[in-house]
């Protein structure tokens, strides 16, 4: 029988796609909530797939970002309820959302993702909340796997979380080190 011991920490990591007329400062509402942005992306078009049109218009915006706090992993839950919350105080003319929030944990070996959506690949957590690995950590970076979303295979989210990852493993060194001081 293993010994059950206390995950190593994560950054929490959240996905936007929004629509061109959307102006809150939704990483406010958020910093709020879970702590301060350490790092965002670029923001890009998303174009790989037309899902959202219907409800959130044409052109829309993809960005991530990367939060400073390090968590227990055990927060994806509650992540993913704030976050579906935060959507639904941004609504439309028409009742659909202006932004899509993707909340995640990444940890030196993946990304992982929450979702209200069950498959094949996804791990039921609790209160209606699954998990998914969608990028794996190996051979010196992040690798898609066959149910990765086309915009977190491309070179500007996989650069992104190559660089958080960076952030991360120095604050888990931080961290040790001034563990072992005391």
């Amino acid at each position: 029988m293993g010994d059950i011991r206390e995950p190593q920490r994560v950054l929490l990591v959240a996905g936007f796609i929004f629509a061109p007329d959307f102006v809150a400062d939704i990483f406010k509402e958020l910093t709020s909530e879970i702590g301060g942005v350490i790092m965002k992306s670029d923001r890009i078009p998303f174009t790989h797939t037309t899902y959202y049109n219907q409800e959130m218009g044409t052109g829309l915006t993809r960005q991530w970002c990367a939060f400073a706090k390090l968590v227990v992993p055990d927060v994806l839950v509650m992540l993913k309820n704030k976050t579906n919350e935060i959507e639904k105080q941004y609504l439309n003319e028409k009742g659909g959302r202006k932004v899509n929030i993707d909340p995640g944990l990444l940890s030196l070996s993946n990304l992982i993702l929450a979702s209200t959506k069950n498959y094949s690949h996804r791990v039921y957590l609790s209160g209606g909340i699954y998990a998914e690995v969608t990028l794996i950590f190996k051979g010196h970076r992040f690798n898609p796997l066959e149910w990765t979303y086309p915009d977190y295979r491309e070179k500007a989210a996989l650069d992104f979380f190559t660089g958080a990852r960076d952030v991360l493993r120095e604050k888990l060194v931080g961290r040790e080190s001034s563990v072992s001081k005391e």
